[in-house]
């Protein structure tokens, strides 16, 4: 028997949640993620190795795990959450790490960028105050053919300062009333207001 005879190339239907979406498509059993994703018009989930080594196809998995989606089935991932880097934002709405690679110069051919991202993102959701240190090494699986990883690094740390200045103030917004609201007895007593 040869390998063409025993490989399963009958189309399946697959359904699968990217940014929020719902998107069905028809894949071979083999078709790597990556594809399916490049395949439903996310072009930025790149493909440049197809060996898990250099990171620029790394998706989110259920909102917090960085995975390669060139080593992934398309079928492995029904049922779970995808987020791609244009689930990030959008052009008027950056993401902090969107607006840090801008800011610090953390990109120059942009091919590794998507990657770098997510991988980003997925950390400073476990660290929100990495040290220098723990940003390389986190990011040790994301190849950049043209910087020297400083202003990736320098970006990756603004967006952190950004991210936890906004949960701060988010957190504080929530204990604070907000403006005109009644800290006292009710509305329409003598003592909270008029009746």
């Amino acid at each position: 028997m040869t390998a063409t005879e025993t490989t399963d190339t009958t189309l399946r239907t697959i359904t699968l949640n990217v940014n929020g979406q719902t998107i069905r498509q028809e894949v071979e059993p083999r078709t790597l993620l990556a594809y399916a994703l490049r395949d439903a018009g996310l072009k930025g989930t790149h493909v440049g190795c197809d060996t898990s080594s250099c990171g620029c196809c790394v998706v989110l998995i259920d909102g917090d795990t960085p995975a390669k989606s060139c080593t992934m089935f398309a079928v492995q991932a029904e049922g779970h959450q995808i987020t791609t880097v244009e689930g990030l934002g959008s052009p008027g709405d950056l993401h902090p790490l969107q607006q840090a690679f801008w800011d610090q110069h953390g990109l120059q051919c942009g091919y590794c960028t998507p990657g770098m991202l997510m991988t980003a993102k997925a950390m400073l959701g476990h660290n929100p105050d990495p040290t220098d240190q723990e940003v390389r090494e986190f990011l040790s699986g994301n190849l950049c053919r043209c910087t020297g990883y400083n202003n990736i690094v320098k970006a990756v740390q603004q967006a952190a300062r950004v991210m936890r200045d906004e949960a701060q103030a988010q957190a504080l917004a929530g204990m604070v009333p907000s403006p005109g609201a009644s800290t006292g007895p009710s509305a329409g007593t003598a003592e909270g207001g008029a009746q």
